[in-house]
Parts: C-alpha cells; sequence; structure tokens
C-alpha cells in the first residue's frame, strides 16, 4: 500500500511545527537542538510580523498588486481597505493588500538551485522561504 505523502506546513505554520519538533526533542534529552529550533521559530515569526506590517505607497501598492493606484486609493478611501498612513498619504500594508489572480509574485530565487545558493544572503533565503515555502 502506497503511503500519501502530507503537503508540507506554510510559511506561517511552521514557527508552531519546529516548536512541536523541539518539545520533542526535548523529550528524548536534546535540550541544545530544541533550544536551535525554538530560536528558529522565534526569528522566523518575527519576520512573518515583519514582512505583513510592511506598507506601500499606492503606485508600490499597485505593483505589487496588479490593481490600479486609483483603485486601491478608492478602497482606502471607501474603508474597503485599511489606510496604514495618513490622510492625504495613504499607505497599503502588505497584509490587507488585494491580489489579482493572474498576478504573478516576482520570482524569487529557488532554494534548491546549488548554483546559486552560495550567492544568496541569509535575508534572501528567509524571504524565499516566505514568499514559496520549502521546497
Amino acid at each position: 500500500m502506497k503511503r500519501r505523502m502530507k503537503d508540507p506546513p506554510t510559511v506561517e505554520a511552521l514557527p508552531a511545527d519546529w516548536r512541536k519538533k523541539a518539545k520533542s526533542l526535548r523529550r528524548y534529552g536534546g535540550e541544545t537542538p530544541a533550544t536551535a529550533i525554538e530560536r528558529c521559530a522565534d526569528d522566523l515569526e518575527a519576520t512573518l510580523v515583519e514582512r505583513d506590517e510592511t506598507t506601500f505607497s499606492l503606485v508600490e501598492a499597485s505593483r505589487e498588486s496588479g490593481y490600479t493606484a486609483t483603485h486601491l486609493g478608492r478602497l482606502v478611501r471607501d474603508g474597503k481597505i485599511p489606510n496604514a498612513g495618513r490622510p492625504g498619504a495613504p499607505r497599503i500594508a502588505l497584509k490587507d493588500l488585494p491580489r489579482k489572480a493572474h498576478v504573478p509574485a516576482e520570482p524569487q530565487p529557488r532554494l534548491a538551485e546549488k548554483s546559486r545558493r552560495s550567492h544568496l544572503s541569509n535575508a534572501q533565503i528567509v524571504q524565499s522561504i516566505i514568499r514559496k515555502g520549502i521546497e
């Protein structure tokens, strides 16, 4: 009987998954690796919060979302999207940014591509994991 592979957790679910693994390691005496995994979970969680709180001007948000700056401005004015800026200078938080279905996210380097891996900074690796998940 063939076993079905479980879908990998989403990036947002990784910190909780890692903490569960750390708890299991600790149960079998693996205090040091458990602590390291918990610290990684804390770092990823902080990065996810920071990413979600990143704000864009209407022009920047337009590039990210695929919607026009005018349309996004109307959504902010109508209260359909919270204004993360100030009156007269609206900004939109990434977590609130609508996206057109056909607008692909900007391609990021794949972690599995060995030839490019040595040229990636830690920040680029984390951003790739956040946007695409672990491959």
